[in-house]
């Protein structure tokens, strides 16, 4: 009998495989043959799951997106305000090897929407929805009186949103000046500006 293959699963190896390698070796260094031997399958198999390493790439850049997305919607659950604001930029701040990881997924992810416009539109998507989230939190907060009316909303979401960026940027390039210690101190700073004591 055939052997049932599990597409959605073997995807999602490659991203990881696809993760190590980038760690490891950059993103030159991750080769679809590269990607198919970390992964544990031959060359070939990987052309049925993505014809070329930029649809790989996309999908891996995706799905990280997705997978934080789902630990945000976890952390946060029925949480409103500042304290849903806080888990959403702990889920996306680099601060176990995991976010590390995917933070570097992401930076290969950037150098290519640097030059395709596809990639580009998909980043900038992405970014949008993460920014409607934190404005609602800052909206939520605001009416439960949390925050002081010294910045707007939408100022503070974008301030917010270039800090965790940033961040994901510092932890992959520097790692030893962005420790979990140091970013959260650095959020904590952030929300102390607006936070109404």
């Amino acid at each position: 009998m055939p052997k049932v293959v599990d597409h959605d699963q073997r995807r999602v190896e490659l991203v990881g495989a696809t993760w190590r390698l980038i760690a490891r070796d950059g993103l030159e260094g991750a080769t679809m043959r590269e990607i198919a031997a970390e992964a544990g399958f031959a060359n070939g198999a990987l052309k049925p799951y993505f014809g070329s390493k930029e649809q790989l790439l996309t999908f891996a850049f995706e799905h990280v997106f997705n997978e934080t997305n789902k630990r945000i919607d976890n952390a946060t659950g029925s949480k409103k305000g500042l304290a849903a604001l806080r888990l959403f930029c702990h889920e996306v701040l680099p601060l176990d090897e995991e976010k590390r990881s995917e933070a570097r997924i992401v930076i290969a992810f950037w150098q290519r929407a640097l030059v395709d416009e596809s990639k580009s539109a998909l980043h900038e998507q992405s970014m949008e929805q993460w920014r409607k989230r934190i404005l609602v939190h800052l909206r939520d907060a605001r009416a439960a009186g949390e925050t002081l009316p010294l910045i707007s909303d939408d100022d503070f979401a974008g301030i917010l949103m270039n800090m965790l960026l940033g961040a994901q940027t510092s932890a992959a390039l520097a790692p030893g000046t962005s420790t979990p210690a140091q970013l959260i101190s650095h959020l904590e700073a952030l929300l102390r500006l607006i936070h109404n004591p």
